[in-house]
């Protein structure tokens, strides 16, 4: 029986180990905040469609722009 209570508590310890080093490693290397915000992404579709985008330069709203043309 206490076999088990070791694997349990060798495994739980494990996750979170490997969780809190990813999470240290991913906190100094990782997209910053507000990444997903910034106009280059897109927002994933939040914006509206609009011929003019605060912040992106009108040769950057040109190429975009001519991206989705055929």
């Amino acid at each position: 029986m206490s076999n088990t209570y070791l694997r349990t508590a060798i495994t739980a310890g494990a996750f979170i180990v490997a969780f809190l080093l990813g999470y240290s490693i991913s906190e100094r290397t990782g997209i910053e905040p507000g990444y997903f915000g910034a106009v280059e992404t897109g927002a994933y579709g939040t914006l509206e469609a609009t011929d003019k985008v605060e912040g992106l330069s009108v040769e950057d709203a040109y190429y975009y722009k001519s991206l989705t043309e055929e």
